[in-house]
C-alpha cells in the first residue's frame, strides 16, 4: 500500500486474511453492475428480493455456530497444521492456534463433527500467507503446492497410517512407473542437460561477456535482482529541520537539547533554563521584590533540538548498456534492494529513477512503499547508451516537486552508476544537486578502471563509495556522514 508496509510483528497479529481483487471475468463485472443499478433504482425492492437468500446464509451461520463445541480435533489434523506452520518457516505459535480454529469452523460450516485435511488446508490459506513474510520484498499469497506437499508430508508420517508390507511384492521389479532403485546407466533425459553441457554453457557465456565486455546488447534485457544483504547506513548532513524519522540526525520536534534557536524564531519547544538566564538580570528594573519571576516577550528562547529524520531517499539508477555486461545490473539490483530494505526500517520515502539509451525515466514517484520499489527495480531493463545528464536532470525536477509537497523531508540521491558518459554535460546537469545530500555508488568492474564515478563524485560535491562497500559484507559497520561544520 501507497502508506507503506506493516512490520511482521503487527502482521502476526491479525488472524485471518483475505486478497480482495476485483474479478477479470466480463460476465461477473457486468452482473456487478446490473445488481448496483438495480440497488440505487429501487433499493427497498432490491432488498426485499434477496431477502431469502440473507435468511438462508444466516441460517447457515447460526447452524455452524452450534454445531461447532461438537467438532473434534484429532490428533493426525494437529500434525498437519503443525508441519504445514513448520514448512512455511512461521514464527511463533499463534499461527497454529489460529489455522486449528478456524479449520474447526470451517468444518462446522461443512456440517462435519472431525476436522478433515480439507479443514487444515482451507485454514492455512486464510492464516499463512501474511505470517510467511520475512520483509517487503516477499511475495504475497501462499505456495498452494508447498501446502499440500506439507500436509501430504503429515499424512504420511501419522502414526494412524499402516505400515507397509515388509515383504513386499516380489513379482514387483521396479519397472515404468515402479519403485525400484535406479539403474546406474540411465541416460540423461533431453530437458536435463548434462553436468558436461552444463559448464559448456557457461563457459560459453564467459567468453562472450570477457570477448566485448562493454558493448551494449541490440535489444533491452532484464538482468535478475541479487541477493539483498545488510545496507551500510548512508546518513545526510542534518543542517536543517527535518521530518522525524531513523535515519540523518537533524533538528525536530523531538530529541535531546542541545542549545538554543536564535532570537527570532517563533516556534519549537521552550527552553525554560536558557529563559530564565535571559529574564533574571531585569528582575530589579522590573521591579521585582520577591515571589515569581518577571518575564518579557523578549526573555522567551526557543530550545534546539536533535533527533533523527527521516529523508527522501532518491535512487537514480544507470541501465545503459555498460551496466549489463559482467551480470553487472545484477549485482546493483542485489545493492538496491539492500539499501531499500534498510529504508523501509527507517521509514523513508523512496523513488526510482532509471536513464538508458535516450532519456530518463521516473520509474516510482516518491512513495512509502517500498515493495513497489522493489517491483519496479526488479522490471528495469538495460541497454543502450548512457544519458547521465538526463538521469540528474530528472532527478532535480522530482526534487524540487517533491519539495512543494513535503518542504521537510530533505533528499538524499543515491547515484548508481560506473560514471561512462559525458562528464561536462552531467556536471552541467547535476548542478542543482550540489545543494542536497548525494552519494555516488561505483559500478565499475575489471582490472582497468577509469575512476569516472569517483571523478563525477567530486564535481557534484558528493560522497563516494564502491559498490563493494554495500554488498561485499553484509555485516560490515560503513557508515558515511557528510557532518556540518
Amino acid at each position: 500500500p501507497e502508506e507503506g508496509e506493516l512490520r511482521p510483528q503487527l502482521l502476526d497479529r491479525f488472524g485471518l486474511t483475505v486478497d480482495v481483487t476485483a474479478s477479470r471475468d466480463p460476465q461477473t463485472r457486468v452482473e456487478v453492475v446490473r445488481r448496483r443499478l438495480a440497488a440505487d433504482a429501487d433499493p427497498a425492492g432490491f432488498a426485499e428480493r434477496w431477502a431469502d437468500a440473507e435468511r438462508t446464509l444466516a441460517a447457515q451461520i447460526v447452524t455452524a455456530q452450534i454445531l461447532l463445541p461438537e467438532v473434534q480435533m484429532p490428533d493426525s489434523a494437529l500434525r498437519q497444521i503443525a508441519e504445514v506452520c513448520a514448512a512455511f518457516d512461521v514464527d511463533g505459535m499463534r499461527a497454529d492456534i489460529v489455522t486449528a480454529r478456524a479449520a474447526a469452523a470451517h468444518a462446522a460450516w461443512q456440517g462435519r463433527t472431525t476436522v478433515t485435511a480439507e479443514d487444515v488446508r482451507s485454514a492455512a490459506l486464510l492464516a499463512l500467507p501474511h505470517r510467511k513474510r520475512r520483509n517487503p520484498f516477499d511475495e504475497p499469497g501462499l505456495d498452494t503446492e508447498a501446502l499440500d506437499e506439507a500436509l501430504d508430508r503429515a499424512s504420511h508420517n501419522s502414526p494412524d497410517q499402516p505400515e507397509p508390507d515388509p515383504d513386499g511384492n516380489p513379482d514387483d521389479d521396479g519397472g515404468p512407473g515402479g519403485g525400484g532403485q535406479p539403474g546406474t546407466d540411465a541416460e540423461p533425459s533431453p530437458e536435463e542437460p548434462s553436468a558436461g553441457d552444463e559448464s559448456a554453457t557457461q563457459d560459453s557465456g564467459d567468453d562472450a561477456s570477457t570477448r566485448n565486455p562493454g558493448s551494449s546488447p541490440t535489444q533491452p534485457q532484464t538482468a535478475p535482482s541479487g541477493h539483498a544483504g545488510r545496507a551500510p547506513l548512508i546518513r545526510g548532513t542534518g543542517k536543517t529541520a527535518g521530518t522525524p524519522g531513523r535515519r540523518s540526525a537533524a533538528r525536530t520536534g523531538r530529541g535531546r537539547t542541545v542549545g538554543t534557536l536564535p532570537t527570532s524564531a517563533t516556534t519549537g519547544p521552550l527552553h525554560l533554563q536558557a529563559t530564565l538566564a535571559a529574564a533574571a538580570p531585569f528582575q530589579i528594573d522590573r521591579g521585582r521584590q520577591r515571589g515569581r519571576i518577571l518575564l518579557a516577550a523578549t526573555d522567551l528562547r526557543r530550545a534546539e533540538r536533535r533527533g533523527k529524520e527521516g529523508n527522501l531517499v532518491l535512487f537514480v539508477v544507470d541501465a545503459s548498456g555498460s551496466m549489463a555486461a559482467r551480470a553487472r545490473m545484477t549485482e546493483v539490483k542485489g545493492a538496491v534492494l539492500g539499501l531499500l530494505l534498510d529504508a523501509y526500517q527507517r521509514r523513508d520515502k523512496v523513488g526510482l529513477i532509471t536513464f538508458r539509451d535516450r532519456g530518463a525515466e521516473l520509474a516510482l514517484p516518491p512513495t512509502s512503499s517500498v515493495e513497489n520499489a522493489a517491483r519496479r527495480l526488479e522490471a528495469i531493463q538495460t541497454g543502450g547508451r548512457t544519458p547521465l545528464a538526463a538521469g540528474l536532470a530528472k532527478a532535480v525536477q522530482v526534487i524540487n516537486t517533491e519539495r512543494l509537497r513535503d518542504p521537510l523531508r530533505r533528499p538524499l540521491v543515491l547515484l548508481i552508476t560506473d560514471g561512462r558518459a559525458d562528464a561536462a554535460s552531467a556536471a552541467r546537469a547535476g548542478a542543482g544537486l550540489r545543494a542536497h545530500d548525494v552519494v555516488v555508488l561505483d559500478c565499475e568492474r575489471g582490472p582497468v578502471k577509469l575512476r569516472l564515478a569517483q571523478r563525477l563524485a567530486v564535481e557534484l560535491g558528493a560522497d563516494y563509495l564502491n559498490l563493494d562497500d554495500v554488498t561485499t559484507e553484509p555485516l560490515a559497520a560503513i557508515v558515511t556522514e557528510r557532518r556540518s561544520a
